[in-house]
């Protein structure tokens, strides 16, 4: 599990959103204060546990060649030494297991939704509006450079859910995956072949939505082939009969049943719908999950091209047409 220097029992996290269209002394800033927590969860198996800098740079030049001149800017950017720069590959890094409920609302507009499920202590809580290879991303970042969930200018709009498996492959991280498919990426279709195609570290379920509605949910492991399914939701199992092996996302059958019914359901509205996401058993409080609680709940719009984060308090609303940097401080019932 990360730390990115806060301390785990935190009950608050600090968001921020950050426009800056190439890497540059924004995202300098936030390295210098990611660095120091990121090479001790990179390192904390043992430096023999991770690749070298030539096995990654390697396989990123072969998976994914495009974004070879955006890892050159940013290993410029946080002037990089040799750690950081394979820390940076994402290639093979320590396991990273997050709980999330997702689903995509298909009745009137269409809108992929997520809770991200997380101790607050160790989330980077950003907002990255950016433009680093044409194509203008709104994301929240996980990893510095990794995506969580997000949408870009064409109305791709994607989310990862961990899959509940313990089993280990060498691959990447999910959320450099989906930064390459937001970066490159404009159907689902296209970002489906990217997900067959590039070996995952670990279990993940990822929900894809794009500008004309199209939609599927894909299930992917280091040991199976991958799956792509037209699920309208998913939580953290990939089949009905595995069982889940952690104990703080042993809910996820509950979450994903309370999804089903209600998408189910035609009396539903959207609105009331979305404020699902901030109750029970959707909404998770730390205290009752063992340090992990949802972080906050967002929200995208493919085909008008906004997204809003939503906490039970407050919610942002921002869009490639206007997109604002602000801060927020969110305390959570812990």
């Amino acid at each position: 599990m990360k730390d990115i220097g806060h301390h785990l029992q935190n009950t608050s996290a600090r968001f921020r959103s950050i426009s800056e269209a190439r890497p540059g002394a924004k995202l300098a800033g936030l390295w210098q204060w990611f660095a120091p927590g990121y090479r001790r969860w990179y390192l904390r198996d043992g430096d023999k546990q991770r690749p070298s800098y030539a096995r990654g740079l390697t396989l990123l030049r072969s998976h994914m060649p495009e974004l070879l001149p955006t890892f050159e800017q940013l290993l410029q950017v946080c002037a990089a030494d040799e750690l950081t720069a394979r820390f940076l590959t994402l290639y093979d890094p320590p396991a990273i297991v997050a709980g999330c409920s997702q689903a995509v609302w298909t009745r009137g507009e269409t809108a992929l939704i997520r809770n991200y499920d997380f101790p607050a202590g160790l989330c980077e809580s950003v907002l990255l509006h950016s433009n680093w290879n044409g194509t203008a991303v709104i994301a929240m970042t996980d990893c510095f450079w990794g995506v969580l969930d997000g949408i870009n200018e064409h109305g791709l709009s994607v989310s990862l859910a961990y899959g509940g498996r313990r089993e280990l492959g060498r691959g990447f991280s999910i959320t450099l995956i989906l930064r390459y498919i937001l970066e490159f990426c404009q159907t689902v279709e296209q970002a489906t072949d990217v997900l067959r195609r590039i070996p995952v570290q670990l279990s993940y379920n990822v929900t894809l939505v794009d500008r004309q509605g199209n939609y599927v949910t894909v299930l992917l492991s280091p040991d199976r082939d991958v799956q792509v399914t037209h699920r309208n939701r998913a939580t953290n199992h990939q089949h009905p009969r595995e069982v889940n092996l952690y104990e703080c996302l042993a809910d996820s059958r509950i979450r994903e049943n309370f999804l089903a019914a209600r998408l189910d359901d035609q009396r539903q509205s959207f609105a009331h719908f979305q404020q699902l996401f901030l109750l029970p058993p959707l909404y998770r409080y730390a205290a009752e999950s063992r340090g992990w609680g949802t972080l906050y709940t967002s929200t995208y719009f493919p085909a008008a091209g906004y997204m809003e984060l939503h906490w039970p308090d407050g919610s942002w609303r921002q869009g490639f047409d206007h997109f604002v940097e602000q801060e927020r401080t969110v305390v959570y019932r812990g």
